[in-house]
């Protein structure tokens, strides 16, 4: 499990890099539509919409190769550069020995398969990139310290990860000749399965999605739906200028469902859980849900808000999750559509509405009274009808002021008060911090005091391991990070 997380935050580093495709694709677009619905194109202004549409398709179209690196770094310790080489020289020797003409020419009857043919058109994919990003990091990892004889030193260290990353690819490539077939045909199963379903089917992945941020699971089923992995890719698709008349499915049915969620429902499941705290600290919940809700409406970063309860109150989070269900459903069968590089946020909608598979994107405004509506109103019913301890509810055990320090961007205080709290520097292994959160190793877990961590006003605390903490800080983690290294003179 602490290994998925990892590699979870490791895919973040990727997907970080759209928010810029959309901004370029989304203002090309609107100054050149005929980049994408086609016809004459002439004067500076569709120059430059050209121009900026095929900037922002540089990194949709080559997403697997944005994966590749970033697992490579993101799994690295120290997330060092050499293991994001020693995954390209992964990626590429697997892409190639795998390749229709490599596999059919060692195996001739594989050209009589039409799906097994199909497979190995489709090598060059989201999953083996991060296959390959796993054996270039784990390469460094394990080699990165290696010493040879003199006669071969100048291959030692850092220096041999690259040659093992490729020696390791060619096994790999081995099994995959037999394995990758199956893992595409369940994808492939898995995938029609819920297309199959409709609107409904969208409803079940939208849940499946909320329900697995938790353990960080939910990158893998994004990369089935929103990446050409299997021949969906509703993401890819979407922002490549397609409708749904170029594809087998309702194009962005996908992502639709998400953004009056994220951009209505969380503010109004954050406003229940003010309203809902106690008096005297209702003031220490507003702190922490403002934020998270402001976040999660203009970027679409849900992490802040979710974690402030999940471990609180799992059931909760299941009805969280069912309406995310229920919305998409909703959303599919009514015909919203648009589409998100990063997430279902403002800022996406913005970019994404002048898209050609984009439509009824004014629908939004009343999808999100109805979604603020019904996550307040639930939300609350829930907190009080179960006596959830939601963020403001909790049973003191101790007397603790709690300060929101973190909303006053006071990111040397916060560093301070996380820092107390993991029981000085002298407990601290290592520190490391992704979109949201700061992650840190402990040499006694006996030392963590949460409620002291708390205090600081992050949004939550979660404990993969015995030696593991993860402090969810919010989009402001960098900075909380920076000054905790400080601290920890690091």
């Amino acid at each position: 499990m602490k290994y998925l997380q990892k590699l979870g935050k490791a895919l973040m580093l990727p997907v970080a890099t759209l928010p810029v495709c959309a901004f370029l694709m989304g203002i090309g677009y609107l100054l050149c539509p005929a980049t994408m619905q086609g016809g004459e194109m002439s004067g500076f202004l569709n120059m430059l919409g050209f121009f900026l549409v095929k900037a922002g398709g540089a990194l949709i179209d080559n997403m697997p190769l944005l994966f590749v690196i970033g697992v490579g770094v993101g799994l690295s310790e120290k997330n060092d550069g050499t293991g994001a080489l020693a995954a390209l020289v992964s990626w590429l020797m697997i892409t190639n020995l795998l390749s229709t003409g490599v596999v059919t020419t060692l195996i001739p009857s594989i050209a009589e398969n039409t799906n097994k043919v199909i497979a190995f058109d489709k090598i060059a994919n989201a999953f083996i990139g991060i296959l390959a990003g796993i054996i270039g990091s784990s390469c460094y990892n394990r080699f990165k310290g290696t010493k040879l004889p003199d006669w071969l030193a100048f291959f030692s260290g850092k220096r041999c990860v690259a040659i093992v990353s490729g020696v390791v690819s060619i096994f790999a490539s081995a099994v995959l000749l037999f394995v990758w077939p199956l893992i595409f045909q369940c994808f492939i199963w898995f995938g029609n399965s819920i297309v199959g379903l409709g609107a409904v089917g969208a409803g079940i992945y939208a849940f499946f999605n909320r329900l697995l941020i938790p353990t960080g699971l939910h990158h893998a089923l994004n990369n089935v739906f929103w990446f050409d992995t299997i021949g969906l890719g509703d993401l890819s698709h979407f922002w490549a200028g397609e409708t749904s008349a170029d594809v087998s499915w309702s194009l962005g049915m996908y992502m639709s469902g998400f953004f009056p969620c994220m951009m209505f429902g969380i503010p109004g499941a954050a406003l229940a859980i003010v309203k809902c705290a106690k008096p005297e600290k209702r003031k220490v919940a507003m702190g922490l849900m403002l934020s998270a809700a402001i976040c999660s409406f203009i970027c679409g970063v849900t992490e802040p808000f979710e974690f402030a309860f999940m471990f609180l109150a799992p059931g909760l989070y299941v009805v969280y999750a069912l309406l995310y269900g229920i919305f998409t459903t909703i959303v599919s069968l009514i015909g919203f559509r648009a589409g998100f590089c990063f997430s279902g946020g403002a800022t996406d909608l913005l970019f994404s509405a002048s898209l050609p598979a984009a439509a009824k994107t004014w629908l939004i405004i009343p999808l999100g009274i109805a979604a603020f509506a019904v996550f307040y109103f639930l939300f609350r019913l829930v907190i009080i009808r179960w006596d959830l301890k939601t963020p403001g509810r909790e049973d003191d055990d101790v007397e603790t002021e709690l300060k929101a320090v973190l909303s006053n961007d006071n990111f040397t205080e916060v560093a301070s008060i996380i820092l107390k709290g993991l029981g000085g520097k002298e407990n601290i292994v290592s520190v490391d911090n992704c979109i949201t959160r700061l992650r840190l190793e402990v040499k006694d877990n006996l030392l963590v005091d949460e409620k002291t961590i708390k205090s600081a006003g992050v949004s939550g605390i979660i404990r993969p391991s015995k030696t593991s903490v993860q402090v969810v800080v919010g989009t402001k983690v960098q900075f909380v990070a920076d000054e905790f290294k400080k601290l920890c003179d690091m």
